[in-house]
């Protein structure tokens, strides 16, 4: 299973000096995978140590923290050499140790010739934090270029990677984008879907299922667990509401998020605030703000963190939580399932690096997504899951605001013309939003 992050992490091993990585992440998107498989094949040897699971290892970086010093104990710890020089070491769940997680500073500091790469699932909330001590990266769930990659079919690949308009290759993607619907990106779920592949598609179905029934439970009693301070019952009530708001929209955009009725002596966003940070730092949900009027960049400053619409993390787990078969996916009109190709959009977004995303409403009208391109112009981008594209909101929009560009992603083939505005394209290649529209190319000169 390919990981596209590896390729970062690879120029991080080239540089001839380097800061130790951070992999932060929610549990289970592959984290371990990543450094000790993929990074770790480009070294002779790796030292992984996993203070979860060994707690005991933490003992390393009691007392001194100089590199040397860790580097020993570790060696006694272990019973494994370590060559500073040429071996990876990998510091798993490295948030479990506070002090292993100040020993970054020292790394960075003292020896930036070794090649230490940490990674943990709860980083964002740690009480202290080794600033511009580490090269850190966010791993999601796979993406749809990672789950085609994934698939093994490479002419379809190679199709979506060249942004292929025909009829052929709409079918086949289409019918791939709502397969990952269903498995979303957590990587036990794609890598079991593809495994099963010859099996009976209800064997594959109920294998994923069953990934899925796992992994919520394990964040639920994550929330007992790590929730400090935040009320732990909190953290579930919004996560657990998450998916319920979502679909309690049919062919209309999402509405923000509600507070009302969420938890039985709770109803306004103050109260809820340190739950939705909690989600968000341990990267389980999404945040979009709406705004109104003409929105102008920095989108930023004019959003209110009162108002605002939570998507899941994943959009398999989203699919799961609300108990939408695999049949009802594949067999539904998805055009009255306007929240799934929303969520899968934010999702894609996101690992484009929008963290948080904007969107647009003036009376009756919405916008699902507005976003800055890099010379400060707000362009709309319409989500229609469908095969209806009518988009009386993109019209509104356009009167409106007058943007010099405009976007629509829907369940059709869409469009090769450019220059057609609004541009149309079919949702799976929603992240080339970001990089074919909202980034303009170099002058020659430049």
């Amino acid at each position: 299973m390919q990981r596209l992050l590896l390729e970062q992490l690879l120029a991080w091993k080239n540089k001839p000096t380097r800061k130790p990585l951070l992999i932060d992440g929610a549990r289970q998107t592959g984290k371990t995978y990543l450094l000790q498989t993929l990074l770790g094949q480009q070294f002779q040897q790796v030292l992984r140590i996993d203070f979860l699971e060994s707690p005991d290892m933490a003992a390393a970086f009691e007392g001194s923290l100089t590199p040397e010093d860790v580097i020993k104990n570790l060696e006694l710890l272990t019973g494994q050499p370590f060559n500073p020089d040429k071996d990876l070491l990998i510091l798993d769940e490295i948030g479990e140790s506070p002090r292993a997680v100040t020993g970054l500073k020292y790394f960075a500091e003292k020896a930036p010739q070794m090649y230490v790469a940490a990674s943990g699932s709860n980083i964002g909330l740690l009480n202290t934090f080794p600033v511009g001590k580490v090269e850190q990266h966010n791993l999601r769930p796979l993406t749809f270029r990672e789950f085609l990659i994934a698939s093994g079919d490479k002419p379809l690949f190679q199709a979506f990677d060249s942004q292929m308009n025909s009829a052929a290759a709409h079918n086949k993607l289409f019918d791939k984008l709502t397969d990952y619907y269903f498995t979303g990106g957590m990587p036990e779920a794609v890598h079991t879907w593809f495994e099963l592949e010859k099996s009976s598609i209800l064997e594959r179905i109920q294998a994923v299922s069953d990934i899925h029934t796992n992994l919520v439970s394990g964040y639920m009693r994550d929330f007992g667990k790590y929730a400090g301070k935040v009320d732990a019952t909190l953290i579930e009530a919004v996560f657990r509401n998450i998916p319920s708001q979502l679909s309690s929209v049919m062919d209309e955009s999402v509405k923000r998020f509600k507070f009302k009725e969420v938890h039985e002596r709770k109803s306004r966003y103050g109260e809820f605030e340190s739950a939705i940070s909690w989600l968000e730092k341990c990267r389980l949900i999404l945040k979009n703000h709406p705004l109104s009027g003409t929105p102008r960049s920095p989108l930023a400053a004019y959003r209110k963190d009162n108002l605002v619409k939570l998507f899941l993390f994943d959009v398999g787990l989203l699919n799961h939580m609300l108990g939408v078969s695999y049949r009802e996916i594949k067999q539904q009109g998805y055009e009255y399932k306007g929240y799934v190709a929303e969520n899968f959009v934010q999702q894609e977004f996101a690992a484009q690096g929008m963290d948080t995303t904007y969107s647009w409403n003036d009376a009756r009208a919405e916008i699902e997504f507005i976003a800055a391109d890099d010379q400060g112009r707000v362009v709309p981008i319409e989500v229609k899951s469908g095969k209806r594209t009518r988009a009386k909101s993109l019209l509104s929009y356009i009167s409106k605001c007058t943007p010099h560009k405009s976007i629509k992603l829907t369940g059709t083939q869409g469009s090769s013309l450019l220059e057609q505005q609004p541009h149309v394209m079919p949702l799976y290649y929603s992240e080339y939003v970001i990089s074919k529209h909202l980034k303009t190319a170099p002058d020659a000169g430049d």
